[in-house]
């Protein structure tokens, strides 16, 4: 898979990269570079940037120095953090209580990602965490959690893994589809509510969130919705797995 830059408007560039799973499958991963009304950068996530990605991220950030944090946003996506701390050595980084422990090497910022401080520092970003589910699973087979973010300027909503794009329909077509990550119902935590709080949560962001086009997600590629799709596609999903995730709680 090669590297692209996608630009969406509004100051937000979608970047698509590789990542070979058990060696064999290209899977894809992504990052996101958002340029704030300071006129500085911040990442949505870590990413090796290579050749003319790189090149085009560098022209934009004055060879980098005016990246000033990276907001790694999904606990179990590490394998990039510490190169990216290479490449930006002046960026504060932002992640969950696992990245520490995973990539030690790396100067991590004491505020949390998922923290309110952080959502405070970055008001032209809306975050929201999954309600119902383990943000860090015991089993770390299971990545259904992540801090979701949306971009309103661009219409943009950036996911790792939460809510994906059926296979057949990952390659940038309009498309009002969405499926849970298979994992999901692993991910329920032990309480009877569990389920209800999951799907009550997701509801919520399709409304509040009914304004996203631009779906960026880790594996599934960058799709665009059209106007009001996002919010259908969540709720049927929703309406779909429901009975079965409130069932799985019990």
């Amino acid at each position: 898979m090669t590297d692209e830059i996608y630009d969406l408007g509004a100051g937000f560039w979608s970047i698509r990269g590789s990542f070979i799973k058990n060696g064999i499958l290209d899977i894809g991963v992504q990052c996101a570079l958002i340029k704030l009304p300071s006129g500085r950068f911040i990442f949505l996530d870590s990413y090796t940037l290579k050749n003319d990605v790189r090149q085009q991220v560098m022209a934009l950030t004055n060879d980098g120095r005016d990246v000033e944090a990276v907001l790694n946003v999904h606990p179990f996506h590490t394998v990039y953090c510490a190169q990216m701390a290479k490449d930006f050595p002046q960026a504060t980084f932002y992640g969950s209580s696992r990245h520490p422990e995973q990539v030690p090497e790396v100067n991590w910022a004491d505020d949390l990602v998922e923290s309110d401080s952080v959502a405070a520092r970055y008001p032209e970003l809306k975050f929201s965490l999954p309600q119902g589910i383990h943000y860090i699973s015991p089993d770390e087979t299971v990545h259904a959690s992540s801090l979701l973010v949306y971009h309103p300027a661009s219409q943009s909503i950036y996911v790792d893994d939460t809510f994906e794009i059926p296979p057949s329909k990952r390659f940038n077509a309009v498309q009002p589809n969405l499926g849970l990550h298979p994992t999901t119902k692993k991910a329920l935590k032990d309480d009877a509510n569990a389920g209800k709080e999951y799907c009550d949560w997701a509801i919520e962001l399709a409304h509040e969130w009914r304004s996203g086009r631009h779906f960026c997600g880790a594996h599934s590629g960058l799709v665009v919705f059209e106007e009001g799709k996002f919010e259908a596609a969540l709720l049927s999903v929703i309406d779909s797995a429901r009975n079965e995730l409130e069932a799985t709680a019990l």
